[in-house]
């Protein structure tokens, strides 16, 4: 299981390497460059499934996700 992610923002652009919570989903996400707030897409899960180019790893084990 992949335990990191590089989530995109899409108001900037901006590329950030972080570690995805393994016990919790998490639906809230700051920018570092220009301080937006992320929330999941409709449909998704966390902002991991949104933005990032890795899922979640509830996600990914199979198991589904937490609704937000």
């Amino acid at each position: 299981m992949k335990l990191t992610s590089i989530l995109t923002c899409p108001e900037c652009g901006h590329s950030e390497q972080e570690t995805m919570p393994t016990d919790a989903c998490q639906f809230f996400y700051d920018c570092k460059n220009c301080g937006a707030l992320l929330k999941p897409l409709k449909g998704d899960c966390c902002v991991f499934c949104s933005y990032g180019d890795t899922a979640c790893p509830p996600i990914q084990s199979g198991e589904g996700c937490c609704e937000p």
